[in-house]
Order: structure tokens, then sequence, then C-alpha cells
């Protein structure tokens, strides 16, 4: 039985320093001042960090990058989840459909996709070629097949059409039983979602160096131009990046229990009623 429990956590263990070696090495690297033929750095510094912060360009790349991200990812939660829902329960014939168009972006190269939509938006009375806005469009498509499962899989679970039922029949509306009901039970599947989507789009390069390139830098855009300026300072800079992604998966996560459990605490009370 020991050896049975034992084997899990050796794995579980392996694989946990598999992953954290790289990083590890990153932060030495970022807080190295010289480190040549040794196994840990000869001497230390936080100049790369200062040099990191003191540049006008890092901050406006980041504030840029989560702007994008938060509105992206924002925008896909409100189309998606009254989309998903409606679908669900009154329209069911289309749910195919839905399933085949969210996951186009899958099917669809990036590189061809951007080729396109440069072409498609360079010009006439929508020319946001270059600009946040075809970003933010081509980011919510993105993100549309992980918002869509997550969602998707939550009203799966809890049985969405036999709780609207019940609600009705207690005398709720269809809109009261969806901010009441609905929403609080899938917020377990839309966080997990908004904290997939958040992070992808966070590390994305290809789209945006394609779509707005030096137009509008973000923070891999930045990553990738200051890599051929020094090692250091782009260890630092992914140092930010995982510290940044971290702090914010955090807010998410507790922001996210917060209004779960007002929405619990709203629905027992409106049911208690």
């Amino acid at each position: 039985m020991k050896k049975g429990r034992a084997f899990p956590r050796v794995i579980l263990t392996a694989t946990l320093i598999y992953l954290l070696i790289p990083l590890l090495a990153t932060l030495l690297y970022s807080v190295a001042k010289s480190w040549q033929n040794t196994i840990l750095p000869e001497s230390w510094t936080l100049g790369w960090f200062r040099d990191l912060f003191m540049d006008p360009r890092f901050t406006l790349s980041l504030w840029r990058t989560l702007w994008i991200c938060f509105l992206s990812v924002g925008l896909s939660v409100v189309v998606m989840l009254p989309t998903i829902f409606i679908v669900v329960v009154y329209l069911p014939r289309l749910e195919k459909l839905l399933n085949v168009l969210v996951l186009i972006p899958y099917a669809a190269p990036g590189v061809v996709m951007a080729v396109g939509l440069i072409k498609l938006y360079s010009s006439g009375p929508v020319a946001i070629a270059g600009t946040m806005w075809i970003l933010v469009g081509v980011y919510f498509v993105a993100v549309l097949p992980y918002m869509y499962q997550g969602i998707r899989n939550s009203m799966r679970t809890i049985r969405t059409i036999d709780l609207i039922e019940a609600a009705e029949l207690l005398g709720a509306s269809k809109l009261m039983a969806f901010r009441r009901i609905i929403v609080p039970n899938v917020l377990p599947g839309i966080r997990v979602s908004v904290l997939l989507s958040f992070s992808i789009l966070f590390g994305e390069f290809v789209l945006a160096n394609l779509l707005v390139g030096g137009q509008f830098e973000t923070i891999q855009i930045y990553l990738y131009h200051r890599l051929s300026e020094s090692g250091h300072l782009a260890s630092a800079v992914v140092i930010c990046y995982f510290l940044v992604i971290l702090i914010l998966s955090g807010i998410l996560l507790a922001l996210s229990g917060i209004l779960g459990r007002q929405s619990t605490a709203a629905s027992k009370k409106g049911s208690g009623q």
C-alpha cells in the first residue's frame, strides 16, 4: 500500500522539478552579473531589473498587453455565456453548428489568418490594420474554443435545462433563473476558461507581431526586441512576465470566489423569499 502511494508522489515530484528547473535557471541568470564557467553565478546584481523598470517601453508594453487581454477575454465571456445558454436551453439543434464554428480558429494557421486580415482591414471603411482593435478582434476569436468548452461542460454538468424548469415552476423568470442559478453554478467553468484564455493571450507572439508589429508593442514583442540586446535583460523580462501571470491568476481566483459566494448567497436569499 505504501509503495502504491509513494509512486504517484515520486512522479509528481519529478514533474515539478522538471518544470521548475528552467524557471530557476532563468531567475538565476536574471540576477547574475557574471556567469561563465561556474555552476552558480560568479557575482550577483539587480541591475537588470532596475534597467527594465526604468525603461518606459516595458511598462507601456505591459499595460497594453494587460488591457488587450482583459478586453478580449471579458468580451468573450459577455458574448459566449448567454449564447451558449440560449443554444443549450432553447436551440439545442444549433449546438453542433456552434461547436464547428468555435473550432474554426484551430483549423486556420496563424500566418494565413494574419495575412488575410491585414489585406481585408488595411483599407475601406474599417481600416484597423496595425491598431489594437484588430488584435482585440483576433484574440476574441482565438479564445472562443477554450471559452466554449469550459462554459458548455459546466452547463452540461449542472443539467441546465432541469434547473431552469425547476426555477420557472417556483415562479422565477428566465432572466432571474439565469442570473441567480445558472451563473453561480457555472462560475468554476468560467474561471478555468478565463485563466486559460488569459494565459494564452498574454504569451501570444505570432499574431501580435504579424498584425501590429512595432506599431503597438506588446510584452512579447518587447521581449523579442530585447533578446538581441542582452540575455540577462531578456531573462528579467521573463521573470516579470511569470510574476504578473501568477499575481493576476491569484487575483482572478480570489475575485471569482468572492463573486461565487455572493451569487450563492443571493440565490439562497431569493429562494427563501
